[in-house]
């Protein structure tokens, strides 16, 4: 594994385990970085679960990705973050 993934394997340990916000916070700054869609979808709502202080910038994010997406789409990655944090 190189750097960046074992960082993002770690926050990804310490926010799913742990319940640590700021890893939360830090995954899904990190997906909005690298451009990613589905996956920063589910860290918000993970970082939401979890009260991490989420900024104007977050939300815009997620709000301009889950536009291009269906209802039905949507309705999957809610699933996937529900089983993937257990909410």
């Amino acid at each position: 594994m190189n750097p960046s993934r074992d960082t993002a394997a770690q926050l990804s340990e310490r926010a799913c385990k742990k319940h640590d916000a700021g890893a939360a916070l830090a995954l899904l700054d990190r997906s909005i970085a690298l451009k990613h869609r589905r996956i920063a979808l589910i860290r918000y709502l993970h970082a939401q679960y979890l009260n991490a202080p989420l900024e104007a910038r977050h939300h815009d994010y997620v709000k301009t990705i889950a536009a291009r997406l269906s209802a039905e789409a949507l309705t999957q990655i809610a699933a996937s973050a529900r089983a993937r944090f257990g909410a």
